[in-house]
């Protein structure tokens, strides 16, 4: 599966990668993620994990738009973790990032593929090449032709890393990896493979991201992507709602709809039409991926981010979707430290695939 490290520069190819935190800076907060290996059985352990509200607008479509404020969120889900581990895996959101699959001759050099790609690069980008962090990964022999290589090229602007990586140095913290928010997702997404019938080999599985602005349909096959689009749908809607409805501060708002006590008729007249949107977005989605790809079938949906909590949500779209749906869990299969609360874990982890996935490149050799 591709991984991207952007350089930027540090050094990341090293052969054994330091301990390292996955942190996940999203719209709405701060998720960080903290594995270990089992040693001699294998597998991983869930170490420590935090989650931790951003200030609103303090990042918007994936941009940082209030660093201080970033930086102060991300030490006080530091220190929360409780770890003493400082190094960091960070990751960029798709939306800032170019993706680039090209073939290249097997069997140069290092340098001589480095040069290469970055000749290939002036074709994909649209800015100079002083002005973005450019990185690539072999995936491996090209379908069909095994005298070329396929390597998957990626570029974001130097801001994009920049702002993020100032932000953990802010914070006391030192990024060693900056992936791609679906690249991170896919990696985890392996351990929630393997809890489906046979791994899900050569199945269709719709990765439904639901996150506070956006909902994130990604669709894998045998680890790989073979679609993804953005609806925009999400939690945020369901907060604005409860506010209007019940005359409640964002806050106050927010913190009812993940702990509870709402008046009687929320059930009926809030979350069961944002619930019913949500099918609906997802649905639509779904369709979309049929007329514009080879495929006519999803095998399984999984549902993540922190909507995928939401009661009724599974069951609702298993049954307008007629497919087998799942409440992702990366963390289903690993062995829990016994500072992990199991019951909290279960209603957090659909928001955390991205930051186990990151956690998980501490095992990476490359």
């Amino acid at each position: 599966m591709p991984k991207v490290n952007f350089d930027i520069p540090l050094d990341f190819l090293q052969t054994k990668t330091p301990p390292m935190i996955g942190v996940d800076i999203s719209a709405s907060s701060v998720k960080m993620v903290e594995l270990s290996e089992l040693p001699k059985k294998g597998g991983y352990v869930v170490e420590r994990y935090a989650i931790e509200p951003l200030p609103k607008d303090a990042v918007t479509d994936g941009n940082i738009n209030n660093l201080d404020a970033v930086a102060e969120t991300l030490q006080r889900a530091w220190k929360r973790l409780g770890s003493r581990i400082k190094n960091v895996s960070l990751a960029l959101p798709a939306a800032a990032v170019i993706t680039k699959k090209i073939l290249l001759p097997a069997g140069m050099r290092e340098e001589d593929l480095e040069y290469q790609v970055e000749s290939e690069a002036n074709q994909y980008i649209p800015f100079a090449l002083d002005e973005v962090n450019l990185d690539f990964q072999v995936i491996g022999p090209a379908p069909g032709n095994p005298e070329e290589l396929e390597v998957l090229l990626a570029a974001s602007r130097k801001a994009n890393v920049e702002d993020r990586v100032a932000a953990a140095q802010a914070a006391s913290l030192k990024a060693l990896v900056v992936d791609v928010e679906p690249y991170a997702a896919e990696t985890a997404f392996e351990q929630i493979s393997a809890q489906l019938p046979d791994n899900a080999v050569d199945k269709c599985v719709a990765l439904v991201d639901v996150g506070s602005n956006v909902m994130n349909v990604n669709v894998l096959r045998n680890g790989q992507s073979v679609y993804s689009r953005d609806q925009q749908v999400g939690g945020d809607q369901l907060t604005q709602q409860i506010q209007a409805m019940f005359g409640l501060s964002a806050d106050e708002a927010e913190a009812a709809k993940r702990s509870g006590g709402l008046p009687d008729n929320y059930e009926s007249d809030v979350l069961s039409p944002f619930r019913e949107s949500v099918v609906m977005e997802i649905a639509r989605a779904l369709q979309f991926f049929f007329t514009s790809t080879q495929y006519n079938e999803v095998d399984y949906i999984v549902l993540a981010g922190g909507c995928a909590v939401l009661p009724g949500l599974d069951d609702a779209v298993a049954t307008r979707t007629q497919v087998s749906t799942m409440v992702a869990n990366p963390f289903a299969l690993m062995t829990l430290s016994s500072r992990i609360k199991p019951r909290q874990l279960q209603m957090d982890a659909p928001s955390l695939i991205v930051a186990c996935g990151l956690a998980m490149r501490r095992f990476d050799p490359s």
